[in-house]
């Protein structure tokens, strides 16, 4: 079976590389830390998206979309870089960034599951909904390890993310169920949220 849904197969294609991407980075992340219990939770989001990636890739397989060369390539230079850039930005930047980049994440998931909806195909529900509450584990983690640093207030107006401010509406004390999880992210501006970064 194929998707007759160019959208969907491109957002598949990018978040099966921008995982990659995102391991990389909190390779660089955890090897700048020096707290173990940092490391440790670091280490875990790394492997969390190497999981990711590879149930985002047997979803691929499953309709015949191939990985994108391109895709591959750029994403594996960003992440390297991003990785040694933690190693002399100091420790809030690592941290934040990563919490703005997880927030945005969550709405990948979710989104593919309204573009998969839109085809008739529910039967991924449980996966794309399970790594997108895990997105928002790492964008409240992040956030957690910031919350109290003097320059939040200013990176978050910046750049429209933190202790009041999330790129998705997801709320872990108040979770909706599988079955009405299509609902978050939905609009063109979580769409377009939803979308890892070019």
């Amino acid at each position: 079976m194929t998707l007759d849904h160019p959208e969907l197969v491109d957002s598949l294609r990018k978040a099966y590389s921008a995982e990659k991407a995102a391991s990389f980075a909190y390779i660089g992340h955890a090897g700048s830390l020096r707290d173990v219990g940092e490391i440790a939770a670091v280490k875990q989001i790394e492997q969390d998206e190497w999981d990711h990636r590879r149930s985002v890739l047997a979803i691929m397989r499953r309709y015949g979309i191939a990985v994108s060369r391109w895709y591959e390539l750029k994403y594996h230079i960003i992440g390297k870089v991003i990785g040694l850039s933690c190693y002399v930005i100091g420790r809030f930047m690592p941290f934040f960034f990563a919490g703005k980049l997880e927030s945005g994440n969550v709405c990948a998931y979710f989104v593919m599951m309204q573009q998969f909806h839109s085809l008739g195909i529910t039967e991924h529900d449980t996966e794309l909904y399970e790594m997108g509450i895990r997105e928002k584990e790492h964008e409240v983690y992040f956030l957690e390890m910031i919350k109290d640093a003097k320059w939040l207030p200013l990176f978050e107006r910046v750049f429209s993310w933190g202790v009041n401010a999330s790129e998705n509406d997801v709320d872990l004390e108040d979770k909706r169920p599988v079955e009405g999880s299509h609902r978050y992210c939905a609009g063109p501006a979580a769409r377009s949220r939803g979308r890892r970064g070019d």
